[in-house]
C-alpha cells in the first residue's frame, strides 16, 4: 500500500519516476510533477486554470475540453465497469467546468488475448452511459498491444462541452465566505473497486456510485445560482479535491467532519482496511462553491436531483491567506487535512 505520509517539500525531479511508481503517481507526488515538468513545458492560459477541463474560446462561443485516460483493475466491479467509468469521468469533467457535454472520443488500448466478449460488454455499457449522459461518441481509435503489456483494457476519451452562460467556474473564483456543498455520500467508488479487487466479499456487496453529473450542475446553473467553483471528487477524494483548491485559489477551507456524509458499509470496510475515507475516490460526488446567499436555494435545487437528494453543507472558505484545508473532527478538535504523498488505492480510476 501506498506511504501516506505527507511530503514537507518538492522532491528533486530526477528523484520522481522510482518514486512515482512506488507511490502509484498520486497526491503530493502528482501536484510536484504537474508544477515543474508539465506546466513549465506546455504553459498557456487554459492550462493555468488546473482545473477539471480548458476552457476554449472559438468565435462567440464557449467550449470546455477534456482528457482522461482510465486503467482500473478490475475491468467490472459493483456498480460499473471501465466503460461507464470512462463515459462518466469525462462527462464529469466538462460539467465541472459548468459545460453542457455534448461529443466524446474514445481510445481502446487492448491486450492481446483479451475475449472480444469482455471488450463488447465493455462497448455496450459505454453505450448505455453516453445515452443516460446525453453525449455521443464521434471518434475514436483502437490499438492492440502485446500480451501482459496491458492489463486486459485501457481506456482513453476526451470530450468537449459547451459553456452556455458566462459564469467563470474554476478555483481561482472561490473567495472568503463561499459554502461548500458536497452531493452525498463519500468513498463507495474507491471501496468497491477494492473489494472487488480483493475478493473481500461484503455482504451486500458495496456499490460504486458511478454517475453523470451534469444535469444537478446544470440545475443549479439554470437557476442563476452563483457557483464559483466546481470539483468532482476523484483520485484522492474529498481531501485531495479540497487541497488543490485551496493551492490554486490561494484561501484556507475548513470543513466539519460531522457535516461529511458516510455510510455504514464505507466506513466499517475503511477501518478494517486502515483508509480514511475522506481520500476515498468518488465517480458520482462533487462539490461546489456557492457564494453565501445562495447557499439555502442552491441545496433546495440539489435535493430536487437524483444524484443531490443526500446534499448537504460541510464547510467554508474562511481567509484569503496561505492554503490550507482544516476540518473540526468529531470531538471538536481541528486539523489539518494534507495532501497524501501518494494514493491510498491505486488503479480504481
Amino acid at each position: 500500500m501506498p506511504s501516506q505520509t505527507p511530503l514537507d517539500c518538492p522532491l528533486p525531479f530526477a528523484d520522481y519516476p522510482n518514486i512515482l511508481l512506488a507511490h502509484g503517481g498520486g497526491g503530493r507526488l502528482t501536484r510536484h510533477l504537474i508544477e515543474e515538468l508539465f506546466l513549465p513545458a506546455f504553459r498557456n492560459p487554459p492550462l493555468d486554470q488546473l482545473h477539471d477541463g480548458a476552457e476554449l474560446a472559438v468565435g462567440e462561443s464557449r467550449l470546455a475540453f477534456t482528457t482522461d485516460s482510465y486503467v482500473v483493475r478490475p475491468l467490472f466491479f459493483p456498480g460499473g465497469d471501465i466503460g461507464t467509468l470512462a463515459v462518466n469521468g469525462t462527462v464529469n469533467d466538462l460539467a465541472m467546468c459548468g459545460a453542457r457535454p455534448k461529443w466524446l472520443s474514445a481510445a481502446f488500448i487492448v491486450e492481446e488475448g483479451l475475449p472480444l466478449a469482455t471488450l463488447e460488454r465493455v462497448v455496450q455499457s459505454m453505450r448505455q452511459a453516453a445515452t443516460v449522459a446525453g453525449v455521443q461518441l464521434v471518434t475514436g481509435d483502437t490499438k492492440v498491444v502485446d500480451k501482459g503489456k496491458a492489463d486486459g483494457l485501457f481506456l482513453n476519451t476526451a470530450g468537449i462541452g459547451v459553456i452556455e452562460r458566462p459564469l467563470a467556474v474554476n478555483p481561482a473564483q472561490v473567495r472568503p465566505g463561499d459554502g461548500i456543498l458536497l452531493n452525498g455520500d463519500l468513498g463507495r467508488h474507491g471501496m468497491a473497486v477494492m473489494a472487488a479487487r480483493e475478493s473481500l466479499g461484503f455482504d451486500p456487496p458495496i456499490q460504486s456510485d458511478c454517475a453523470p453529473l451534469a444535469a444537478p450542475v446544470l440545475a443549479l446553473l439554470d437557476a442563476g445560482i452563483e457557483v464559483h467553483c466546481l470539483r468532482d471528487l476523484t483520485r484522492g477524494g474529498l481531501a485531495s479535491a479540497l487541497n488543490e483548491i485551496a493551492s490554486t485559489g490561494r484561501v484556507r477551507i475548513a470543513v466539519d467532519e460531522c457535516a461529511i456524509p458516510v455510510n455504514d458499509e464505507v466506513r466499517g470496510a475503511c477501518e478494517i482496511l486502515g483508509l480514511d475515507p475522506l481520500y476515498v475516490a468518488n465517480e458520482g460526488r462533487f462539490v461546489a462553491f456557492v457564494a453565501p446567499g445562495d447557499l439555502t436555494h442552491a441545496l433546495q435545487i440539489l435535493h430536487s436531483q437524483p444524484l443531490g437528494r443526500e446534499a448537504c453543507l460541510i464547510g467554508a472558505v474562511t481567509d484569503a491567506a496561505e492554503p490550507l484545508v482544516t476540518m473540526k473532527s468529531r470531538i471538536g478538535v481541528e486539523r489539518v487535512l494534507d495532501l497524501l504523498s501518494g494514493e491510498q488505492l491505486p488503479r480504481i480510476c
